[in-house]
């Protein structure tokens, strides 16, 4: 069926965190060679920015202006093929999404919406981790699509940068006097099981830190300033920057310390040394996807001030 198709349109999943997972997945169907059409949160655009050879719809998450929003760039930029869907998100939203736009879609078999699937997929019945599992549907429609995908997924997550996004971050580097620092991210939206997912110890390791003249920053949103302030009042706040620029600034750390969040996954894309700090989470299905990121604390057991500093000595 591969020479019949010449576009695919993938659905990525809504959270930052899980657009980084969704990588090798992306990736997988760049290499079909087909155009590939990325429909996303608006924020995906600018980490996706250095990603060639695609196109991108910004979706509101409103289901009929998204099926809107495709039927008219189908409209717009008809295609020279078959165009077919790719639904990484388990909604039945995203799944009438599509259907109503007139695409044939692949997507796993979830939320009663097996029958606006051309190509529903059963889950697996492994313990998978968020990566393999999205690799799994996504190598599983390619090949019912006459595509050769990989069999295995990577052990690393990649993600290309524009040169703007590097020279954003190098701008930082330099106001800092290129000193070597490490980067904090004391923040975390929302709640797991109605706890918080914040470790509680930001404000003294920052300290401890300084004390052994260590330079330690952070970099949070604007809707995070608040909170990070609150978390980590002595760490060099640094200005505002876009989701690009930050991986690129991550890459330069020394070590990333953060919590179970999207900055841990951000991370995975290429800072040399990071630790993810739990207590309220368990990070098997959804934990850093990188060799070089480590876990830090359990279900239930925040770790201590001194266990991080050990983990942190060990690498830097």
């Amino acid at each position: 069926m591969s020479k019949s198709i010449s576009r695919i349109y993938i659905r990525l999943p809504n959270w930052i965190g899980d657009v980084c997972m969704s990588l090798p997945s992306l990736q997988a169907v760049l290499e079909t060679g087909c155009e590939v059409v990325i429909c996303a949160k608006p924020w995906a655009k600018d980490l996706l920015s250095g990603i060639k050879a695609y196109d991108f719809i910004a979706l509101s998450g409103k289901w009929l202006e998204d099926r809107h929003l495709i039927k008219v760039h189908q409209q717009q930029k008809p295609s020279l093929g078959k165009s077919v869907g790719l639904l990484l998100p388990d909604s039945l939203t995203s799944a009438l999404t599509f259907r109503l736009a007139g695409l044939p879609c692949a997507g796993y078999r979830d939320d009663g919406r097996s029958l606006l699937l051309k190509w529903p997929v059963s889950k697996p019945t492994d313990a998978l981790h968020a990566v393999e599992s999205w690799y799994y549907l996504t190598k599983t429609a390619l090949t019912y699509w006459g595509f050769s995908p990989s069999e295995k997924v990577s052990p690393y997550l990649s993600l290309a940068l524009t040169q703007q996004h590097q020279q954003e971050a190098d701008r930082i580097i330099a106001s800092l006097n290129h000193q070597p620092f490490i980067l904090i991210a004391p923040t975390a939206i929302g709640k797991h099981k109605g706890r918080e997912k914040v470790w509680p110890h930001f404000d003294e390791l920052t300290r401890r830190l300084q004390q052994e003249n260590y330079l330690v920053v952070m970099a949070p949103p604007p809707n995070e300033k608040e909170m990070a302030l609150k978390n980590a009042p002595t760490a060099t706040l640094l200005p505002p920057i876009g989701l690009g620029a930050f991986v690129a600034l991550l890459k330069k750390a020394t070590i990333v310390i953060c919590n179970d969040s999207g900055v841990s996954h951000l991370a995975s894309l290429g800072a040399p040394h990071q630790l993810t700090l739990i207590g309220v989470t368990e990070p098997t299905r959804t934990g850093p996807w990188s060799p070089s990121a480590k876990i830090v604390g359990k279900m239930d057991a925040w770790p201590s001030v001194d266990e991080v500093l050990t983990q942190i000595k060990q690498v830097i």
